[in-house]
């Protein structure tokens, strides 16, 4: 790190939030890794500038937040790299390393309005690798896996999976699923997602009656829809994925991704159990070519039009 040796009180305010970060908040290596880098850029930036981080300085800050965009970087990496700085003045006002201060400005540039994009297969095989190398006891790694599973390969909402009871399972081949208006609808379950699930039943030491609730939280009650938002905004973070990405993205994921395979719309509708067809099109992110590509190959006259 510039700018201060490693007996410095700054050096001292990084290393123990740095060892905070890891400890109580269980951080990830990699995610650790590039935090430590984003605040190490930002005080080398301020010795540059013969500035001193303490106290925080909105002018420095703007400035240094300048030269960051000026990179070309994506806005993710900028706004962990604001997260992270931010974090670190949050943990040295609590621990008596700067004094307190309204920290509100200290944000990332706004993010260019755009559709949110799809998120590709590849990253969510990443986020399940993510939580089998986590620190918790296996059996949060078993449900929290379980649960993204059930998202993505059976393209449910995230109160519709948390609505399972233990009276379901096994799980066949189709699950009937309450929707929202209480309308139900049968969806394909794939045997990779079958076996996530009651390998976390079976290795959950809370263990519900026929009509309770599957899934169950740290202390044994009820999962609540927080906590798997949490999980996500986490590993969001340590994988630097876009703000967009949330538990109900991976329902997106399964329209979009299953539309892109050649999947039918209408059936697509009904694995999603939409009522509306023109909702389902808004949750598919399928790009022209793609769409082109599934018109000439499903359309019964597109080859007869094309001689």
């Amino acid at each position: 790190m510039t700018g201060s040796s490693p007996t410095s009180p700054i050096s001292a305010w990084r290393e123990s939030w740095l060892n905070w970060l890891a400890a109580e908040r269980q951080y990830a290596a990699h995610t650790l890794d590039a935090y430590a880098r984003d605040v190490d850029t930002y005080l080398s930036f301020l010795d540059q500038q013969s500035s001193t981080p303490n106290p925080p300085d909105r002018h420095d800050f703007r400035s240094f937040l300048a030269t960051q965009q000026a990179k070309n970087l994506g806005h993710a990496t900028l706004a962990r790299r604001v997260s992270a700085v931010r974090n670190f003045y949050q943990f040295g006002a609590r621990n008596g390393y700067v004094k307190k201060i309204d920290l509100s400005w200290m944000k990332p540039p706004k993010r260019p309005h755009l559709i949110p994009k799809d998120l590709p297969d590849t990253d969510i095989h990443t986020i399940l690798n993510v939580i089998d190398s986590s620190n918790q006891p296996d059996w949060l790694k078993n449900r929290d896996k379980a649960l993204l599973m059930l998202l993505y390969g059976c393209g449910l909402r995230i109160s519709e999976a948390l609505n399972l009871t233990a009276a379901e399972l096994p799980l066949s081949e189709w699950l009937r699923i309450k929707g929202k208006g209480s309308k139900y609808r049968d969806v394909p379950v794939l045997k990779a997602v079958a076996d996530a699930v009651h390998t976390a039943a079976a290795t959950c030491p809370f263990q519900p009656q026929d009509q309770q609730l599957l899934w169950r939280s740290s202390r044994g009650g009820p999962l609540n829809a927080r906590t798997v938002q949490r999980l996500i905004e986490k590993i969001r973070t340590e994988l630097g994925l876009p703000e967009h990405v949330t538990p109900h993205t991976l329902r997106h994921a399964f329209a979009t991704h299953l539309l892109a395979g050649g999947g039918d719309l209408r059936a697509i509708q009904q694995l999603l159990g939409h009522a509306s067809l023109s909702t389902t099109q808004r949750y598919t992110h399928v790009d022209s070519e793609q769409l082109m590509e599934v018109h000439h190959q499903t359309h019964p006259r597109a080859k007869a039009y094309a001689k």
